[in-house]
């Protein structure tokens, strides 16, 4: 089975959506097929021993549409296609719309410029002169009919095919009116031939040539307008895609060379210098430097990067130079991946789409049945063939199933777009209307509301022995030692660049601890059990031992031979924002568990510091689904949050897995959706996002519905007889277009999405380093801005002085560069510095 993308041409409203799936979906072999209109995309899995690409192709061209298999670019990082297809049909349109305008202009002005008073020549207003006058309408109009032929084309294929699209509503109201100009010029031309010139008149004024034409300008033009507002819903794609860096310097042979990031191959060397972004993941085999990644995680604060440590393609080297071993080339970078996953996202169909593409499934052939019973009505009460027949020409242009073939998609990409510029990943359409309906949200303890490595928290000891000693003590006996606990030990004793001495006699004792000679005296390091069966003099530690318990934290004995020396609290410390997040969760009414597999005394700590409402504790990782599946029997609808490796099956189990700092395979493949950023906060930002995602989907599938219900009954005349109320196509063309743009527009709100929650002040200032002895200055926080609308000395000058008087932030102003280098003594946000511009009249179009 495969799955292939192609990209289609010619669609304008979700009856030729389904149109295209059907004539696709009928196929021998074909297993599914995911047309969308905003994408102007299909996906379709086949059996390719049984199908070709070409037959798909050959099957949507007998549709009436065209389809190409989608091509990826030059540089495998970047997935647009080769040729734009929808950049090519959009400037199509474009043209389209102004020789329609060019033609439409002068027939307006001879076709009604007398009613408006304007200076008009005689002659074209004079009954004998009655068939110039039409004629010269007809003849402007053929250009407008014949540019925009693909409306009857595509129209009139689908019509006799029985399966009719907007394409055909247009196509028949604007032929009707066409046609009936042509029947009224030979009717002027018989009428003069018997010298019966108040005919000829009146048939002259009654042409609707100046209609036909108008429809197809005022079609042509709300969906030039449609396309250009749609191509503004894949901004996030787009700018992920300028991302990428189109060469890579490395070193080959001993010699550096810069090449294609595309011939790039794992396990090159690459050279970062300063910066530049990084072109491939890899991991850093020398140098170190503060690294900006906040295009893939959203974190705004530089990450501090040296030897070993992963790098993503696509982050920012803010200082320092390093090298880099290639572990990740071409499609299989993170941001190839994340690139991926929006695509994907955006163009895939959520439940809640499904209603409107049965009614458009059903729409247009109602509409049609509508159009020709009004005009059968109106000509049986006795009313003239041309009054008859604009009604019929206004209900087929007025109808508008492209409005409820955009309500969905148009949201969906939006949403996933606005989410991946916040570090959040969201892999289906489905997914992300899952998330509105969760009540329930599940945390994995350690990894999700901990940071997952141990640390060390608090040291106590007797009077006698001073901290520093005792540290060094424990990092020597824990260094031999394989224990989880070890690795904090000696964290610590790095970070206070402490000596660590050789030990002798090394033994580990089995669920108790260790004991090793060092300068030729016994030490014991463990747990309270190892000092009560070793005898030594506990003090007032075995008091505080269950107090740090209770807290969560596990105390390590230090004794020598004698007396306990004092006592190591290590415990896996909260993340900053765990607590808030939380809180924020509450706020929007979900219940919050905790699953964890320590013990109840300790997950009861963690639960008195959060203030989480329940907690399942000892719980080991392959149970951890049947929790998420007792909750589900209970009626909730569950979202379960974790590290996406032992997590993986609760997440599958659960109605939305989110992987938090991830960005491995197993997260990726595992979870619904994926948090770039170890922030507990980007949890709850999906779940408002989804909300205000699906608000948006039903805003505009009412308007789509409440316009059609509205529009039909006006252009059908149902209001006539009462009030008088009679639409012209002309409006009615108008009004169609207007639907579809309006929808579009409305879904483009979601650009101003923002996350509600604050981060602490605490996690605004802190740097993400893993050295607390480098030097500040290696991670002074600089950036650089694109500043535009300043033109004179005066225009720098209010820039300048505006920045500087932002609390910590240095600024120097370059007019010619239309540019600003920014050092920040602390955090500052760049919405913040951004308004501080704008409100002076300037616009920061980039920070760097």
């Amino acid at each position: 089975m495969k799955t292939e993308k192609f990209d289609v041409t010619g669609m304008t409203c979700s009856s030729c959506v389904a149109h295209v799936e059907k004539s696709v979906g009928k196929l021998p072999g074909v297993k599914g097929v995911n047309v969308n209109l905003l994408t102007n995309s299909m996906s379709v899995s086949f059996d390719e021993t049984n199908l070709s690409t070409l037959t798909i192709e050959n099957a949507v061209a007998d549709a009436g549409y065209a389809a190409h298999v989608h091509e990826t670019a030059v540089h495998p990082e970047i997935t647009s296609p080769k040729v734009d297809y929808v950049r090519l049909e959009q400037d199509e349109m474009r043209m389209r719309w102004w020789v329609s305008l060019a033609f439409l202009s002068p027939l307006l002005y001879i076709s009604m410029g007398h009613m408006l008073g304007l200076p008009y020549p005689h002659s074209f207003h004079s009954p004998g002169n009655a068939l110039l006058y039409a004629f010269t309408q007809f003849l402007l109009t053929l250009p407008i009919a014949f540019v925009n032929k693909k409306y009857f084309q595509v129209g009139f294929k689908t019509l006799f095919r029985a399966a009719p699209t907007m394409d055909s509503l247009i196509a028949i109201g604007s032929s009707a009116a066409i046609v009936y100009g042509i029947y009224a010029i030979y009717q002027i031309g018989y009428a003069l031939g018997h010298a019966e010139l108040s005919t000829a008149g009146e048939y002259s004024r009654d042409l609707y040539f100046e209609s036909g034409a108008t429809i197809l300008t005022l079609i042509t033009l709300g969906k030039y307008l449609e396309a250009k507002s749609k191509s503004r819903t894949s901004d996030a794609i787009t700018r992920l895609m300028d991302l990428a860096p189109k060469t890579a310097t490395v070193i080959r042979d001993n010699n550096e060379m810069e090449i294609p990031v595309e011939q790039v191959l794992v396990g090159d060397t690459v050279i970062v210098r300063p910066g530049q972004r990084v072109p491939v993941d890899g991991i850093v085999e020398s140098g170190n430097s503060s690294v900006d990644e906040s295009a893939l995680t959203g974190e705004s604060l530089p990450v501090f990067k040296e030897t070993g440590d992963t790098v993503l393609s696509a982050s920012i080297n803010k200082s320092g130079y390093f090298t880099l071993r290639a572990t990740k080339v071409g499609n299989d970078t993170t941001l190839a991946h994340i690139i991926q996953l929006v695509e994907e996202a955006s163009s895939s169909k959520a439940p809640i789409s499904k209603l409107a593409d049965k009614i458009s499934a059903v729409f247009v052939p109602v509409v049609i049945v509508i159009a020709v019973l009004a005009t059968v009505v109106w000509l049986l009460l006795g009313y003239p063939f041309d009054f008859a027949l604009s009604i019929g020409i206004a209900v087929l242009v007025i109808s508008c199933p492209c409005a409820l073939g955009l309500a969905t998609p148009v949201a969906i990409m939006v949403g996933t777009g606005k989410g991946a510029e916040y570090g959040i990943l969201i892999k289906s359409a489905e997914s992300l209307e899952m998330a509105h309906k969760i009540d329930t949200v599940v945390l994995d303890k350690t990894g999700t509301l901990t940071e997952g490595k141990p640390r060390v928290t608090a040291i106590f000891t007797v009077d006698s022995v001073p901290e520093k000693h005792l540290l060094e003590i424990a990092a020597s006996l824990e260094k031999p030692s394989e224990h989880p606990l070890s690795e904090a030990i000696l964290l610590e004793a790095e970070k206070r660049s402490l000596i660590i001495q050789p030990v002798e006699n090394f033994q580990a004792i089995p669920g108790q601890g260790i004991e090793a000679v060092m300068d030729g005296k016994s030490y014991l390091a463990g747990n309270l059990r190892l000092m009560k069966e070793r005898g030594v003099r506990l003090h007032e530690f075995a008091g505080l031992s269950d107090k740090l318990a209770d807290e969560g934290q596990t105390p390590l004995f230090i004794a020598n031979e004698q007396e306990v020396l004092g006592i190591i609290a290590v415990a896996d410390v909260l993340k900053p924002t765990s607590r808030e997040a939380i809180e924020q969760f509450e706020a929007l009414g979900l219940e919050v568990v905790m699953l964890t597999g320590d013990h109840a005394k300790t997950a009861a700590a963690i639960q008195l510091q959060l203030g989480i409402s329940s907690f399942v504790a000892e719980v080991l990782p392959q149970d951890k689904d049947k929790e998420i599946a007792k909750l589900q029997a209970a009626g909730k609808t569950v979202a379960m949050v974790g590290d996406g490796i032992n997590d993986a099956p609760a997440m599958m189990r659960s109605d939305l897995g989110i992987a938090i700092g991830a960005g491995t395979d197993i997260a990726i493949e595992s979870a619904d959706v994926v948090l770039m950023r170890s922030d507990l906060l980007d949890a709850v930002t999906t779940l408002r996002l989804s909300k205000a995602v699906i608000v948006n989907i039903k805003q505009n599938l009412f308007w789509a519905f409440f316009y059609n219900i509205i529009g039909i009954p006006l252009a059908a005349g149902v209001f006539y007889s009462m009030l008088g109320w009679k639409l012209n196509p002309m409006f009615a063309a108008a009004a169609m277009s207007f639907s579809s743009v309006t929808v579009v527009l409305n879904a483009l709100r979601l650009l101003r999405f923002k996350p509600t929650v604050l981060r602490s002040s605490n996690d605004n200032q802190r740097l993400i380093t893993k050295q607390q002895t480098i030097n500040t200055d290696t991670i002074m926080l600089e950036k650089t801005l694109q500043i535009k609308g300043m033109s004179c000395p005066h225009c720098s000058a209010r820039v300048e002085k505006v920045l500087n008087a932002i609390d910590g932030v240095e600024a120097k102003v370059d007019l010619e560069s239309n540019s600003a280098q920014l050092k920040l003594v602390h955090e500052v946000s760049d919405e913040a510095i951004k308004d501080a511009v704008d409100a002076i009249g300037y616009q920061v179009v980039e920070i760097v």
